[in-house]
C-alpha cells in the first residue's frame, strides 16, 4: 500500500481540473494577446477563469493577477508595493514564522534599504496583536500575515490582527493564503485585505499556476517586464490553461468545503490519537486552531529526515516541514520561532491528509509510524505494544 500523508506539499490534481485543462493545451492552444480567432478563444478562456475565481474569492475580474505560482504572487505583491511605497515609507512588518517565499523575499529587499521587522510569535505560533501594532510606525508601507503556518498549521488571530493594521492609515495588507485556501472560507472584501496570494496546487490544481489578488487602487511596481498581459503587471504569455484548471479546482474546493473539512480533520485526529500516546512524542502548533488537515509532530530521539526516508521505504509519503526547505541542515525556523531548540526541531514530522485519503490508509499509518520511530530508537520497546499492535492487515 503506498499512503501519501504530505498534502501539504502538493495535492493530486483532480481529475475535474484536468479535464479543464486538456482543451486548452490542444484544441484552444492560441495566444490569448493575438487579435485571430485562435487568440481570441483563448481569450474567452482566460476571461472566464478569471471571472469564476473572482466570483468565487468574492473580487473583481481586474483584481486577480495570474502568476507561476504562490512564490511569484508573493514575490510580486512585496516587492511590487515596497518599490512603489519607497517615497513614503521604508518598513515592512511580518512574523518570523512566515512562509520563506516571504521571509526571502523582504530579506532580499532588506539588501537595498529596506527595515525588515520579523515579530516574535507565542509558543503556538500566534502573533500578538499588540506587537503587531506597535511595530507599525509612520514609516511602515506594508504588513504581510501568514492566514494558516504550513509547517504546524496554526491559524492566526486574524480580525484582530487586519483591525490593528487598519488603524494605521496608508499600511497596505498582504495576506498569504496559499496554506489555508482549501480549508478556509476567504472572502477578500470580509478579510479586508489589500494583496492575497494562492498557490493551485495547494487545492488540487495544477503546479505551475498562482494568482494575486490586489485590491483595485493598490499601486505595485511589476517585477517582470516585457509585455501588456495582466493589464502591465505581469508580462509574459499567460497560462490559460492551468488559470482555467485553477478556477475549476477552486470553486470545487469551495463547493465542498464542509465535507472535506469534516473529512480530514476526523483522518487528522486519528492519527493525532495514536502517535500521541508514542513516548516522546508532542504536538506542536496550536491545539485547537489549526488547518483541519496537518498534524505537526515533535518526535525526540529520532531525526525527523531519517524518520520520513524510513516511512518512505514503508510506503507512507510524510515530510520533516516545509518541502520549499527539504535539504536544508538547519532546524526549521518556525519550530526554533516556537520556542523548541534546534535538536527538538530536528525531530519533527508533518503528517497532512487530504479529500483522497481513505479510512484504511490512517489505520495502516497508526502502525507504520510508531513501528518506524521503535526502529530508529533502535528500541522497539520504547513504544506501547498496542500501538504497535494497530498495524492494519489490509
Amino acid at each position: 500500500m503506498s499512503i501519501y500523508l504530505d498534502h501539504a506539499a502538493t495535492t493530486p490534481l483532480r481529475r475535474e481540473a484536468f479535464s479543464a485543462m486538456t482543451p486548452l493545451l490542444t484544441d484552444v492552444y492560441g495566444n490569448p494577446s493575438s487579435p485571430h480567432a485562435a487568440g481570441r478563444r483563448a481569450r474567452a478562456a482566460l476571461d472566464e477563469a478569471r471571472e469564476r475565481l473572482a466570483t468565487a474569492l468574492n473580487a473583481e475580474p481586474r483584481e486577480l493577477i495570474f502568476t507561476s505560482g504562490g512564490s511569484e504572487a508573493i514575490n510580486l505583491a512585496l516587492k511590487g508595493v515596497a518599490w512603489a511605497g519607497k517615497g513614503r515609507g521604508n518598513r515592512i512588518v511580518t512574523s518570523a514564522v512566515e512562509h520563506h517565499a516571504v521571509l526571502h523575499t523582504l530579506r532580499h529587499l532588506e539588501k537595498f534599504g529596506f527595515e525588515i521587522v520579523e515579530l516574535p510569535v507565542d509558543r503556538y505560533g500566534r502573533l500578538d496583536p499588540d506587537q503587531l501594532d506597535s511595530a507599525i510606525n509612520e514609516r511602515t508601507i506594508a504588513v504581510s500575515l501568514l492566514l494558516a503556518n504550513n509547517e504546524v498549521g496554526t491559524l492566526q488571530t486574524l480580525p484582530e490582527l487586519v483591525r490593528r493594521v487598519r488603524g494605521h492609515e496608508g499600511v497596505l495588507l498582504h495576506l498569504d493564503a496559499v496554506a489555508a485556501a482549501a480549508y478556509v472560507a476567504l472572502d477578500v472584501k470580509a478579510l479586508d485585505v489589500d494583496m492575497l496570494s494562492l498557490a493551485a496546487h495547494k487545492f488540487e490544481g495544477p503546479k505551475g499556476s498562482g494568482l494575486l489578488y490586489l485590491r483595485r487602487g493598490t499601486i505595485l511596481l511589476p517585477q517582470i517586464q516585457g509585455g501588456s498581459q495582466e493589464r502591465y503587471r505581469r508580462a509574459g504569455t499567460e497560462n490559460v490553461a492551468g488559470a482555467m484548471a485553477m478556477a475549476v479546482a477552486y470553486e470545487l474546493a469551495v463547493a465542498e468545503r464542509e465535507q472535506t473539512v469534516a473529512h480530514v480533520a476526523r483522518l487528522r485526529d486519528r492519527l493525532r490519537d495514536a502517535l500521541l500516546n508514542v513516548p516522546g512524542v508532542e504536538l506542536t502548533g496550536h491545539p485547537r486552531r489549526r488547518l483541519p488537515c496537518l498534524l505537526s509532530l515533535i518526535v525526540r530521539d529520532v531525526d525527523g529526515a531519517e524518520l520520513v526516508s524510513a516511512l518512505d521505504l514503508d510506503g507512507l509519503a510524510a515530510s520533516v516541514g516545509s518541502a520549499c526547505t527539504t535539504g536544508s541542515l538547519e532546524p526549521s525556523h518556525v519550530l526554533t520561532g516556537l520556542g523548541f531548540p534546534d535538536d527538538e526541531a530536528r525531530g519533527s514530522l508533518r503528517l497532512s491528509v487530504g479529500r483522497t485519503n481513505t479510512d484504511a490508509e490512517i489505520e495502516a499509518a497508526v502502525g507504520i509510524i510508531p513501528a518506524a520511530i521503535a526502529r530508529l530508537r533502535g528500541a522497539v520497546g520504547a513504544v506501547p505494544a498496542d500501538v504497535l499492535g494497530q498495524v492494519s492487515t489490509a
